[in-house]
C-alpha cells in the first residue's frame, strides 16, 4: 500500500479525523540514517505525527517542525513535515538499541526519556512562525504530541502512532489523529464514546497488518457517527530540500581563510545533511572557485 494521507469528518463536522500510512518513507529514513530498531520507531512516529499536524494547514508551503528532546540515550528526535505531504527527520544518536519494554514492544519511551520537552513550530509560509513548548509525559511520542494538542492548541485530541520494524525492515507504520472540534466538545457522551473506542485499539500497526485500510479504520471508529471520508488521497513521501548548491553557499560563508585551509589540509570539504544523510563532497576546484567569488566581491 502506498504511503498516503486521508481526511474525514463525523458528527456533522464536529469530529475531524486524519490517517496516514508512512511505511515506505519510514523505511527510507531507517536506511538513510542506518537507524536501530528503537530509533526507527521513535523517528517514524515523530514523522507521522508531523504529517498529521501539517494536514490541517491550508497553504501548501506551510510546515510543522517537531523537536523532541528527552533525557534518554537517543538524545533529540527531529521531524519536519509539510502540508504538501513531504517529511524528513533525524535522530541525534541513531544507533542506540534497547531491550523491549514490559509489553514486549520497542522501548521508545526509554530511548527518548520521560524528562524533557516537545517543541512544535508551525510555519504558515509568511509572518512569524507559531511556536510552543510542552513537557514530555512519557517519551512515547503519541502521548506527548497529544499533550501538546490539548495544552497548547486546546483541542481535545487522540493520536495513535505505530511503527513495526523487523529484520526485513519497516513493514507497517503510520497513525491516526482524531480531534473533537468546539461544536462537539461540549457533548460529554460523544467524548466518552470516542475515548472508549480509541482505548480499545491495540495500536495502529496491527490494523495495517490485518489488512485494514485507512477508510475501513475510520469506518470502525466513526461509521455510526455520520462519517464522511474525503475522496482526495494525498501521497506522502520522505523528501529533503538539500542540494550541492546549498552546501557550496554554506561553505562560502566560512570565508577565504577557512576555505584555503580546507584546500591545503584536506584537499576539499565534505558535508552531511542531518535531515537525510546525503553526503556532499566539494573538491579543490569547487573551493577555489568560491575563494575567487569572494575575492571578486561576489
Amino acid at each position: 500500500m502506498a504511503d498516503q494521507l486521508i481526511r474525514a469528518t463525523a458528527a456533522d463536522g464536529g469530529i475531524r479525523a486524519v490517517g496516514v500510512i508512512t511505511t515506505r518513507l519510514t523505511d527510507e529514513a531507517k536506511q538513510r540514517h542506518r537507524l536501530s530498531y528503537v530509533s526507527t520507531a521513535a523517528l517514524g512516529r515523530t514523522m507521522a505525527a508531523g504529517l498529521l499536524l501539517a494536514s490541517s494547514m491550508k497553504r501548501e508551503a506551510s510546515r510543522v517542525n517537531i523537536r523532541i528532546r528527552g533525557d534518554g540515550p537517543i538524545g533529540g528526535v527531529m521531524a519536519d513535515a509539510g502540508a504538501d505531504g513531504t517529511v524528513r527527520g533525524y535522530v541525534d544518536n541513531p544507533h542506540v538499541e534497547l531491550p523491549p519494554n514490559d509489553q514486549g514492544k520497542l522501548d521508545v519511551g526509554g530511548a527518548v526519556g520521560q524528562e524533557g520537552y516537545v517543541y512544535v513550530v508551525r510555519d504558515i509560509g509568511y509572518g512569524y512562525p507559531y511556536s510552543s513548548t510542552v513537557e514530555l509525559i512519557s517519551g512515547e511520542v503519541g502521548d506527548d504530541i497529544t499533550h501538546y494538542l490539548v495544552t497548547s492548541e486546546q483541542t481535545p485530541s487522540a493520536l495513535v502512532l505505530g511503527v513495526f520494524v523487523g529484520a526485513e525492515g519497516v513493514t507497517a507504520a503510520g497513525g491516526i489523529l482524531i480531534q473533537i472540534l468546539p461544536k462537539a466538545a461540549t457533548d460529554p457522551e460523544l467524548v466518552e464514546l470516542l475515548e472508549s473506542r480509541l482505548a480499545s485499539l491495540k495500536g495502529f500497526t496491527p490494523l495495517l497488518q490485518a489488512g485494514k485500510t485507512l477508510p475501513t479504520i475510520f469506518e470502525d471508529l466513526l461509521g455510526d457517527l455520520g462519517l464522511e471520508v474525503f475522496p482526495e488521497t494525498q501521497l506522502v513521501r520522505f523528501h529533503c530540500g538539500c542540494s550541492f548548491d546549498r552546501v557550496l553557499g554554506a561553505l562560502k560563508l566560512l570565508g577565504q581563510v577557512e576555505l584555503q585551509d580546507m584546500i591545503e589540509k584536506d584537499e576539499g570539504a565534505e558535508a552531511i545533511c542531518h535531515f537525510c544523510g546525503e553526503v556532499y563532497k566539494a573538491d579543490r576546484d569547487h573551493l577555489s572557485q568560491l575563494i575567487g567569488e569572494l575575492q571578486a566581491g561576489g
